[in-house]
C-alpha cells in the first residue's frame, strides 16, 4: 500500500502516489542540474516544463479522484525527453523524441505580434502565411462586406492568447518538449538582452553628447512638451485615418472598374453578336449615329478613368512610392478622358436635337348621325401583334411584328375624351403628336403614326394602340382622341375604356375609371349618367361667384367678401378695433 501526495503542477492539483512523486521529483531535479551551468532563464524554463507536464497529466486523469502512478510519469518522461539526451553545450537534439511528440497546430492569439488583439498574427501562424495577407483579408472583409467588423471581435473574445512557452510552441506548430521549451525561452532572453544592450548603448551615447543647457531649457517648458505630444498623437491618428481612406478608395475603385469592364464586354459584344431584343430596343431610341459598342466604350472611359485616378490615389496613400504613377501616364489618361467627354457631348447633343421640337397633326374622321340609336364605344387590341392578354393605357413603346412580319413600334399611349358637337353629326378628332429635330420633322413623325378604327352599325370600335415604322424611332409619340356627339345622343362606354378615359366632363362628376359600363346622354352641361348608383355619383357644387379673401399681416386682419349680387364687404381688424365696410354703408 502506497502513500498518496497532493501536488500542484502549473496551477493544476493532482493526487500522486509516493513512488510516482519521487520519480517525478528526481526527473525535475535532473533537469535543474542540467541547466545549472547556464542559469539564464532557468526558473522560467522549469516553470514552463512543469506547466507542460501538468497539461499532459490532465489529459490522462479523467477523474479528480484518480491517482497518478509510475506508469503515467514514465509516459510523461517519454514525451518530454530525458536530461541525459542533451548533446554538446547543454542543448537537446532537434529530433529527440520527435516521433513521440508530433502535435498539430493550435489556434491562439499572438500577444507578442499584435496590432489590435493578435487574431491576425495567430491565424498567420496557424495557416503558415505572412501576416500582411491576413490583415489585408480582414480589411476587405470589413469594408467589402461588413462582416469583418462582427467576426473579428468574436474571435478576439473566444480565442485564448498564447501566454506560456508551451502555448506559443503549439501556436507555431513546434514540438512541445524540454528541448523546444528551453530553446524558445533562450531565444526570447537573447532578444531581450540584445534590445537592452542596444538601448543602453543608445542612452550612453546620448548622455555623452547631451546639451544639458538645452535640456534645462526644455524642462522649463513642460506645457510645450504636452502640446508636442498631443500633436504627435493627432498625427498618428490622422495617418491611420489616411490609410483607412486609402483602403476604401482601393475597394471602391477596383469594384467600379471591374463592374464597368464586365458591362463593356457584355453590352459592347451585343453589337457584334446581334442579340435581337437588346439591340433592336436600343436602336429604336438611338437618334445618334453612335453604335451600342461605341456608347459602352464612352461610358467606360468617362466613368472608369476617374476611378483609375482614385485607384492610384489609394495606392499612393498606402505606399511610400511617390512615382508609382508617372506624369506621362496621367496626361495620357486625362487626354483620353477629354476626348471621350467631347465625343459624349457631341453624340448626346445629337440625340437631344432629334427630339428638340414638338409637333402635332389633327385628323377629322366622320362617323355619321345615329341619334335614334345608342352609340356603343369599345377599345380593342390586336393580341397577335402585342402579345398581351390585358389591354390598358401605357406610356412607352415595344417592338412588334405586324401581320406581314414587319417590325414596327407599338404603343398604347392613347387618351380618349367626349365633347358636345355643334352640329347634328358624330365625328372624331385624332390629335397625333410626336417630337423631331424641327417642327416640320416633328409633324412628319406625327403623320407617320398609323391608327385605325371602324364603325359597325351602332358600335364604334377603336384601336387601343397605334403603330409606326422603326425608321421613325420612338420620339414620345401619342394620340389624343376627341369624340364629338350631338345633344340628346345616348352612348354606352364599354369596360375596355376604363384606363383610356381622360378628364371626361359629366354632370355627376364621376371619376374616369368609374364611367365605363354605364349609359350617358349628352346635354348642354355635359354627359349625364342614366343608370348610375348614388355611391358612384359625386354631387357637383352649385356654381357661384361668391368669393372670400383674407389677408393677415403686421397691420392686422383684412377680409374681402363679394357675392353674386355684386355686393361687396370689407372687414378690417387692427389696433383701432373692428371696421366693416360694404357697398351700401360702413360701421
Amino acid at each position: 500500500m502506497n502513500k498518496t501526495i497532493n501536488i500542484n503542477l502549473g496551477g493544476i492539483f493532482f493526487h500522486i502516489d509516493e513512488l510516482a512523486y519521487q520519480k517525478l521529483k528526481n526527473y525535475l531535479d535532473a533537469i535543474r542540474r542540467s541547466l545549472s551551468d547556464d542559469p539564464k532563464g532557468k526558473d522560467e524554463i522549469i516553470t514552463d516544463i512543469e506547466s507542460r507536464i501538468g497539461e499532459l497529466l490532465s489529459e490522462k486523469v479523467k477523474d479528480v479522484r484518480q491517482v497518478v502512478n509510475e506508469g503515467d510519469i514514465d509516459n510523461i518522461i517519454d514525451v518530454m525527453g530525458k536530461p541525459e539526451d542533451y548533446i554538446d553545450e547543454g542543448t537537446f537534439s532537434d529530433d529527440t523524441y520527435s516521433s513521440q511528440n508530433t502535435r498539430s497546430k493550435k489556434l491562439y492569439r499572438d500577444g507578442d505580434d499584435k496590432f489590435l488583439g493578435g487574431v491576425s498574427s495567430g491565424m498567420a501562424h496557424y495557416f503558415g502565411i505572412d501576416i500582411i495577407w491576413v490583415r489585408l483579408a480582414w480589411l476587405v472583409a470589413a469594408f467589402g462586406g461588413g462582416f469583418g467588423f462582427i467576426v473579428y471581435p468574436i474571435l478576439w473574445i473566444l480565442l485564448p492568447q498564447a501566454n506560456s512557452t508551451a502555448e506559443k510552441l503549439e501556436m507555431e506548430g513546434e514540438h512541445v518538449n524540454i528541448s523546444s521549451i528551453e530553446k524558445k525561452i533562450r531565444d526570447e532572453f537573447s532578444d531581450v538582452s540584445e534590445k537592452i544592450r542596444h538601448g543602453i548603448d543608445d542612452v550612453s551615447e546620448k548622455v555623452k553628447n547631451a546639451d544639458y543647457n538645452k535640456y534645462r531649457d526644455k524642462a522649463k517648458s513642460g506645457s510645450q512638451d504636452m502640446v508636442d505630444t498631443l500633436g504627435k498623437l493627432f498625427t498618428v491618428l490622422f495617418m491611420v485615418l489616411a490609410k483607412l481612406i486609402g483602403v476604401i478608395l482601393l475597394i471602391i475603385s477596383v469594384s467600379t472598374i471591374l463592374g464597368l469592364f464586365i458591362s463593356l464586354v457584355t453590352a459592347g459584344s451585343i453589337g457584334f453578336f446581334y442579340e435581337d431584343w437588346f439591340y433592336n430596343n436600343f436602336d429604336a431610341i438611338n437618334n445618334s449615329s453612335l453604335p451600342i459598342w461605341g456608347v459602352s466604350v464612352l461610358i467606360f472611359l468617362l466613368v472608369g478613368i476617374p476611378f483609375i485616378f482614385l485607384f492610384f490615389l489609394g495606392i499612393k496613400i498606402l505606399s511610400d512610392n511617390k512615382t508609382f504613377f508617372g506624369r506621362v501616364a496621367k496626361m495620357t489618361l486625362l487626354g483620353i478622358w477629354l476626348v471621350a467627354l467631347l465625343s459624349a457631348i457631341f453624340f448626346g447633343t445629337q440625340q437631344l436635337v432629334k427630339s428638340a421640337y414638338k409637333g402635332s397633326v389633327i385628323e377629322k374622321q366622320e362617323i355619321g348621325y345615329i341619334l335614334s340609336d345608342t352609340l356603343q364605344i369599345k377599345i380593342l387590341d390586336n393580341e397577335t401583334i402585342s402579345g398581351k392578354n390585358y389591354l390598358k393605357h401605357r406610356r412607352g413603346y415595344q417592338l412588334v411584328l405586324d401581320e406581314n412580319d414587319v417590325k414596327k413600334i407599338y404603343s398604347n399611349d392613347i387618351k380618349f375624351n367626349i365633347h358636345q358637337a355643334d352640329k347634328n353629326e358624330i365625328y372624331l378628332k385624332l390629335h397625333k403628336r410626336s417630337k423631331g429635330e424641327s417642327e416640320i420633322s416633328a409633324r412628319e413623325n406625327a403623320r407617320s403614326i398609323a391608327y385605325n378604327f371602324k364603325k359597325l352599325d351602332n358600335r364604334l370600335l377603336l384601336n387601343g394602340y397605334f403603330l409606326t415604322e422603326t425608321e421613325n424611332k420612338f420620339r414620345d409619340q401619342d394620340i389624343r382622341i376627341d369624340l364629338y356627339v350631338p345633344e340628346n345622343q345616348i352612348i354606352y362606354l364599354d369596360r375596355s375604356m376604363r384606363s383610356f378615359l381622360y378628364h371626361v366632363d359629366n354632370i355627376q362628376d364621376i371619376y374616369d375609371g368609374d364611367m365605363p359600363n354605364h349609359y350617358y346622354i349628352m346635354t348642354k352641361k355635359g354627359l349625364n349618367c342614366m343608370d348610375c348608383d348614388e355611391d358612384e355619383v359625386q354631387e357637383k357644387e352649385n356654381d357661384s361667384s361668391n368669393s372670400f379673401n383674407m389677408n393677415i399681416d403686421e397691420d392686422g386682419v383684412k377680409i374681402n367678401i363679394s357675392s353674386d349680387e355684386n355686393e361687396k364687404a370689407e372687414v378690417i381688424i387692427d389696433r383701432n378695433g373692428v371696421k366693416i365696410i360694404n357697398s351700401k354703408d360702413s360701421i
